[in-house]
């Protein structure tokens, strides 16, 4: 891996009408033609994302998204794709013309999510009056408007500026295994290489560890799963702690030594990545499923399933071998997640790698104020293997 993953970077989305100048903005904070421009209204249809190093920002993935005015039944398709882009944005940029009602509201939408929100006014080079219209916006929308011009890159410094300012305070300071680690201690990574693991490489949550510890200055140990109490004979010491596979994770605390923690990437990723307290607090729920309890199972990634899948066969398998075969389980994957999560009595969420925790985090938000417990991957099979009280869990931050 020679780049920073999408997921752990610095979310910038475009909000505005048709043609208000998003795709040319995007263009010129990237200093390259990434999107299309174009003087016909309605020209961005989906989402577009471009990943880059600007400086002083550093890591970036800039989001263009179709107008928040778009019409007719593609249209409203179009508009229901740009809703779903808040839930991944860590700041907005919301292109106002005139700031009128329609972009007052979205200004109020995109705030109540707690994103921090920068007003634009764009084409400052053909708009005669852009200082007047700026006063304007700032009387209707209560906030001054950075005047910019896409064409001739007025403005994009102080774009910069203003994102800087507005960086959520705790944006890059979360680690994945936060404080259960220092410099010196030896961590043993247990990785099962079964049809699950993709030929020739590990897994991102594997490989962010790696170089997370790498960046500690631990000593690392990996090994297989059968090959577990071979790697422990060969230390001095038992180590500090022990990473493992959610999946096998009953089978490495039976053979783990008594004074070496144990936790798993999954159960990791669920706190740096997400709310680990509501997961685990939700992880309870497991006991008041029946034949009659509907199951919701997320993935972050869209990926063939495999005979030894871990959401859709071994989980929906510890399950059912639970509660009963009547148990029904339904499986989303990507962005796709239901608005209405009523019909469920407990999610399970993968460890989210793919997904930036702004996204994780309001998934979590909307099941919490629909009432629905919510849990992942690595904490649900640890309550399901009665060790979750065994397993070592990261403060993130």
């Amino acid at each position: 891996m020679n780049q920073t993953p999408n997921a752990n970077r610095l979310h910038i989305a475009l909000f505005g009408r048709r043609n208000s100048g998003k795709s040319s903005l995007v263009n010129a904070l990237t200093g390259q033609d990434t999107v299309i421009v174009s003087p016909t209204p309605g020209t961005t249809t989906d989402p577009v994302t471009k990943a880059m190093e600007i400086h002083p920002l550093g890591p970036c993935l800039l989001i263009d998204t179709p107008g928040f005015d778009d019409e007719g039944e593609l249209g409203e398709m179009r508009v229901e794709r740009t809703l779903k882009v808040i839930g991944k944005t860590d700041i907005a940029l919301l292109l106002c013309e005139t700031g009128d009602a329609q972009e007052q509201e979205w200004l109020q939408r995109l705030k109540e999510q707690g994103i921090p929100v920068i007003l634009i006014l764009n084409r400052a080079d053909v708009r005669p009056n852009t200082t007047e219209l700026a006063e304007q916006i700032k009387v209707s929308c209560r906030q001054l408007p950075i005047i910019v011009s896409a064409k001739d890159g007025t403005g994009i410094e102080a774009i910069h500026r203003a994102i800087l300012e507005k960086l959520p305070a705790d944006f890059g300071e979360q680690t994945i295994t936060g404080s259960l680690v220092a410099e010196g201690d030896v961590v043993v990574l247990v990785m099962p290489q079964d049809i699950q693991a993709p030929k020739g490489r590990l897994i991102l949550p594997q490989v962010q560890t790696i170089r997370e510890l790498l960046d500690k200055k631990c000593l690392i140990m990996s090994c297989t799963t059968d090959k577990l109490k071979d790697t422990l004979h060969a230390l001095a010491n038992p180590p500090k702690l022990i990473i493992t596979d959610s999946q096998v994770s009953h089978t490495v605390y039976e053979q783990k030594p008594a004074e070496s923690r144990l936790t798993s990437f999954s159960v990791l990723f669920a706190g740096y990545k997400g709310d680990i307290h509501y997961y685990v607090e939700s992880a309870s729920a497991i006991d008041r499923l029946t034949e009659q309890s509907r199951v919701l199972i997320a993935e972050s990634c869209t990926h063939a399933p495999l005979t030894e899948d871990i959401g859709r066969v071994k989980i929906p398998h510890l399950l059912r071998k639970r509660t009963g075969e009547g148990l029904q389980i339904d499986i989303v994957s990507g962005n796709d997640f239901p608005e209405d999560l009523s019909p469920y009595n407990l999610i399970i969420h993968c460890g989210a790698c793919m997904f930036n925790r702004k996204y994780v985090l309001s998934r979590i938000e909307q099941a919490r104020a629909q009432q629905v417990p919510m849990t992942n991957y690595g904490v649900a099979i640890a309550y399901l293997n009665k060790i979750l009280d065994k397993i070592a869990i990261s403060q993130s931050i």
